[in-house]
This record gives C-alpha cells, sequence and structure tokens, in this order.
C-alpha cells in the first residue's frame, strides 16, 4: 500500500472511532437519562365547555405548561425507569372566568398503580376536587416553591403529585410514602393565608387539607397498612395464586373497619371506597362462601350509604 493510501485509510479510521465513540457516549447518557427518569406518566387536559369568547389558546397553553410541569419535573430522588413511572391523569374543567387571568373550576384526579404479572391497573384515588381557582395568563410560566405560597394552580397541582407519589409508594412499602406526604402537608401549611378555598380545615369536610390530615394522622394508619396489603400481598399475588391473594385482602379489610370505628365517615376512608368497590367486589365475587360473607358484612358496615351493593358479592 502507497504512502498517500495508508495516509488515507488512517484518517478514514479516525473518523470512523470517533464517529463510534461519539455513540457510544451517546448511547451511555440515553441509559444513564432513562434509568433516572422523571416519576410521572401524568395525562393533563384543560377544558372550557361552558366558558365563551376566551381565546382558546391559552387554554392550550395552560395545558402544555402543565403537563410540562408534572411530567418533566424531578420529584424525588429516587431512581425510577421508564417503565415504573406513575400513571395518573389531572382534568381540569374551566366552569367560569372570574377576571382577564382568573379561572373557577374542578379538577379530577386520578391514580392508577399496574398489577404484578397483569394488564390490569388499579385505580388508587378518583376525586373531584371542587374547590379550584387560580390564575394564569397564556404563556406565564409556572412557579413553584414547596415552602413559600406562590400560585393556587402549581401549588394545588404539587399537592397532588405528593400525593400520588405518597399512595404509590405506601402500595409498594408499608408506611412507604411518609417523605411526599410530609411534602404536600407543607404545601397546605404554606396556603393557610392564601383567599383561595380548599386548603383550611373550615373549607370544608373534603379537601386538601383533610386528605393531608386524614394521610398524616397516626389514628388512620390502618388505612396506609390496608393500602400496601391489598396491593401488595393481595392483588399482586392474585395471577399466581389467587386464593392466597383474595385471603390477604379479607385480612386487610380489617384494617377498614379499624378505621371506621376510630371515626366513622372519615375522608379518606370513603375516597379508598370510592376508588375499591367494585375492583372488592369482583375479587370476593369468586370467594368462597366463608369469605363472601364476612367480606360482604364489613362492607355494608363501613360502606352503609352503597349496602346493597355489596349484595352482589353473596349473589355469585
Amino acid at each position: 500500500m502507497s504512502v498517500f493510501f495508508q495516509f488515507i485509510f488512517i484518517i478514514n479510521a479516525k473518523k470512523f472511532l470517533m464517529k463510534k465513540g461519539i455513540i457510544i457516549i451517546g448511547l451511555i447518557l440515553l441509559m444513564v437519562i432513562r434509568g433516572n427518569s422523571q416519576e410521572f406518566l401524568c395525562n393533563i387536559s384543560v377544558s372550557a365547555p361552558t366558558i365563551e369568547g376566551t381565546d382558546r389558546r391559552a387554554f392550550e397553553s395552560l395545558q402544555s405548561s402543565l403537563y410540562e410541569f408534572i411530567n418533566n419535573r424531578k420529584w424525588t430522588n429516587a431512581n425510577i425507569k421508564n417503565l415504573e413511572r406513575i400513571e395518573c391523569t389531572m382534568m381540569i374543567t374551566i366552569r367560569e372566568r372570574v377576571s382577564s387571568d382568573e379561572y373557577k373550576g374542578t379538577l379530577n384526579v386520578i391514580l392508577q398503580r399496574p398489577i404484578y404479572k397483569t394488564s390490569y391497573n388499579a385505580v388508587q384515588l378518583n376525586f373531584i376536587d371542587e374547590n379550584f381557582q387560580f390564575r394564569y395568563l397564556e404563556s406565564q410560566s409556572l412557579e413553584f416553591n414547596e415552602n413559600s405560597f406562590t400560585s393556587n394552580l402549581t401549588a394545588t397541582l404539587a399537592f397532588y403529585a405528593y400525593v400520588f407519589l405518597g399512595l404509590d409508594f405506601d402500595s409498594f412499602s408499608l408506611y412507604g410514602g411518609d417523605a411526599f406526604y410530609q411534602a404536600a402537608e407543607n404545601i397546605v401549611n404554606s396556603a393557610q393565608n392564601a383567599n383561595e378555598r380548599g386548603w383550611k380545615a373550615f373549607d370544608g369536610n373534603r379537601n386538601r387539607y383533610w386528605l393531608i390530615e386524614n394521610l398524616r394522622n397516626p389514628s388512620y394508619r390502618p388505612l396506609r397498612q390496608f393500602i400496601y396489603e391489598y396491593h401488595r400481598l393481595g392483588l399482586d399475588l392474585m395471577s399466581d395464586n389467587p386464593d392466597e391473594g383474595r385471603a390477604n385482602i379479607g385480612t386487610a379489610l380489617a384494617y377498614l373497619d379499624q378505621a371506621n370505628r376510630a371515626r366513622s365517615n372519615l375522608f379518606l376512608l370513603q375516597l379508598i371506597l370510592d376508588a375499591k368497590r367494585d375492583e372488592i367486589i369482583n375479587v370476593f365475587s369468586k370467594g368462597s362462601p366463608q369469605e363472601k360473607t364476612k367480606a360482604a358484612n364489613i362492607l355494608r358496615e363501613i360502606d352503609p350509604a352503597n349496602s346493597s351493593k355489596y349484595d352482589k358479592i353473596l349473589a355469585n
């Protein structure tokens, strides 16, 4: 090989190795990014079906900004992979335009949890927050500080993000959500002087204040024990051993009864029942006569308003 062709060969080889090196570095960076993904895969929607004469671009801008705020923010120090991201939904329905940049409406928050070895996602929370009022101008940047109340819009969504994290971690590890409930409580505390409703004890008995109070109150810890045992020791076992999984869920129902005896009509208990009622009925409709009777009796006791629905357990 001539000196000229040797030179050309060496130059091309160096270029190839450089390109290959760049590709390898890129793949490593991609693996790092995927290995440290953000926590949420959250569907955000904003609708204003009754608002007329408003430029819809503001609502589209709001929806896009909130999607970035929830999904692209790092909320924890946990190493969560893409496939492990928490699936949830936040649906904002604007009912009233108070001023040029102020709106009133509702916020429907839904949290789902995948069940081991199945394609089934169990609903952990499905709640409509009726006290949702916020200010927003098109393309405005969203500010949030956990310890300083700056915006009712971001404070409310961040509050539910931390509640989602707490419930999800509770379902995989007993009392695993403590740190996230503390973060949510910090937001509630910083909002005590806010003009907007939903943050204070006297704003009603089904609001953000009472939700985090129930989750943090030691007297109602049995509800969090239910969340863990129901999901991790119950539903997650159903694909491999449905009888054992069902038996564990039957045992976990006793925690709901315990919390109900401590305080009837507890807000968190009602939220759990609203999310789990149909699911529990389906689980026990395939149980033994003894399991069916025991489950139906407990559920009727703690959820008398829906007593007739639990007849389905005994009917099958």
